[in-house]
């Protein structure tokens, strides 16, 4: 840390509000996630305190899925408990949005931007969204490469609080495997194996129901994440898409038809 500042500016108040709420919700309530301070508040402005540190790399995957399943068991035990995935979630007075609902509308204007192929991958990828509906519930803050400094004591400090909501477990990691992917190419496969493993540990030591994401389901989430990112290839970093990426030696889930 040092005497200087961030400042990130907002197109309205109420985004910056939205900002400022999800950060107070994330300090409360998902315990080992650091995030910087904020110092100072304006209408559309927002400055916290500098941290020194570099963007997560594809090395840095094992370290930060223990991270996340720690942060996520740590809100669920602290509030997540009582959500429901297909249904906005009150905490503290702070709406987190469901899972369903914002993500099947999403995927509906991925279609027609043509991001979906077909009629029937919609309905594939409409079903996956449902399917995670009766799953525990941990939160979504949109964990990408640029969205965590790695300090140079190790330590990883989240930044950006635009997003948040409500989504299944291995759902935000299955983000970061696909954001890390976009942006520096195709990830091994035993190296995903282990930072599941890893998320899995992590979230169980807060209750044995919360460690059981699958392999098979953390990449029918990071499918989910391809499509919602195809729009950004060549912006922020993203120079792949996510199906020329996918790890090949990973086999798909297959289901009768």
């Amino acid at each position: 840390m040092t005497g200087r500042a961030f400042t990130k500016p907002y197109v309205t108040a109420t985004g910056r509000m939205a900002a400022q709420r999800n950060h107070e919700w994330l300090v409360r309530h998902a315990g080992p996630m650091v995030l910087p301070a904020i110092t100072s508040v304006r209408s559309k402005e927002l400055t916290f305190e500098w941290v020194d540190g570099r963007y997560a790399e594809p090395h840095d995957l094992e370290l930060l899925a223990e991270h996340l399943g720690e942060s996520h068991g740590t809100a669920w035990h602290s509030s997540l408990h009582k959500a429901r995935l297909a249904t906005a979630y009150v905490s503290d007075g702070h709406v987190l949005p469901g899972f369903v609902g914002v993500r099947a509308a999403v995927l509906c204007r991925r279609y027609r931007a043509g991001h979906i192929a077909t009629a029937r991958a919609l309905d594939d990828a409409l079903a996956r969204v449902h399917q995670a509906a009766g799953r525990p519930a941990a939160f979504y803050k949109d964990t990408n490469p640029r969205n965590i400094l790695i300090t140079p004591s190790g330590r990883p400090v989240t930044v950006d609080t635009d997003d948040l909501s409500l989504a299944p477990f291995g759902y935000d990691l299955a983000k970061l495997v696909v954001t890390l992917s976009m942006t520096h190419g195709p990830l091994p496969a035993d190296r995903i194996g282990r930072a599941l493993t890893a998320y899995n540990a992590a979230a169980t030591t807060h209750h044995p129901h919360l460690g059981h994401t699958t392999l098979a389901q953390l990449l029918d989430y990071a499918d989910l994440h391809g499509v919602f990112t195809a729009p950004y290839i060549g912006r922020g970093g993203y120079r792949w898409p996510w199906t020329h990426v996918r790890p090949t030696s990973t086999p798909r889930r297959r289901t009768c038809t």
